[in-house]
């Protein structure tokens, strides 16, 4: 679990708010309630109907590789509808804290707009490669994951010495304090560790966060360089979350 928080990010988000990073939050938030996976909408109706209604919620809005190059413009599209679509509660609610808890600091110091063209342009790309790479596959792919690990690598650029708190299992969940520049390349390490060992069956596509968290940091580092980099570490963002 990860808690960062720094006084330059502190005087960022009291100073402002962060319309982008929000507003995403809510809209994924709201796709989820009204559709058949969050339980909710009766509309979908119970048991063997409301699990017909999610497989065919999934397939029309999520990412099916072995679909995205058979000519039809909708596949081209499932990359950014998916972004938006999330498989469960804990699935809504993990990615959500990781936007909440980094896309503040990383929208402040990129501008709303160019913060809402970086997030959907590297999640949509995450995406689509991982689908590129897996094009035989039939299984679904959805959510917000390659967006956010973007996000994850974009802070890493901008903000290496930001403070991170975390709660490592192995050390019976003891918070240590670290700078991102620790932090972050161990989840990232994490996630290689978890993509070489998993199959193709179904799971988290690990593959796709760390596509996210490259182009996040390769397009930081191209962007602002150096230059963008908050040189004191600071504490103001704060939440938990579960990488």
């Amino acid at each position: 679990m990860i808690r960062t928080w720094g006084r330059t990010a502190g005087r960022m988000l009291k100073g402002q708010s962060a319309p982008v990073t929000y507003g995403l939050i809510g809209a994924c938030c709201l796709v989820f309630l009204i559709s058949p996976l969050s339980g909710f909408n009766p509309a979908y109706g119970t048991g063997d109907q409301l699990i017909a209604a999610q497989q065919a919620y999934f397939e029309r809005w999520g990412v099916v590789p072995s679909e995205l190059f058979s000519g039809a413009p909708r596949p081209l599209l499932a990359p950014a509808t998916a972004l938006f679509v999330h498989g469960s509660w804990l699935h809504l609610l993990g990615n959500m804290l990781f936007l909440f808890v980094f896309g503040a600091m990383a929208e402040e110091r990129m501008g709303h707009v160019q913060f809402a063209l970086f997030y959907l342009g590297c999640g949509y790309l995450a995406l689509f490669a991982y689908a590129v790479v897996h094009a035989g596959s039939h299984q679904t792919l959805v959510g917000a994951s390659g967006a956010i690990s973007a996000v994850l690598g974009a802070f890493l650029q901008l903000f290496p010495k930001a403070r991170v708190t975390s709660l490592f299992p192995f050390l019976f969940f003891l918070p240590l304090r670290f700078p991102a520049w620790v932090v972050l390349p161990f989840w990232v390490a994490l996630q290689w560790l978890a993509a070489l060992q998993g199959g193709q069956g179904p799971g988290v596509a690990y593959l796709a966060h760390l596509l996210g968290f490259s182009l996040g940091f390769l397009y930081a580092w191209v962007r602002y360089g150096r230059t963008a980099r908050v040189k004191k570490p600071a504490p103001a963002i704060e939440g938990d979350s579960q990488p």
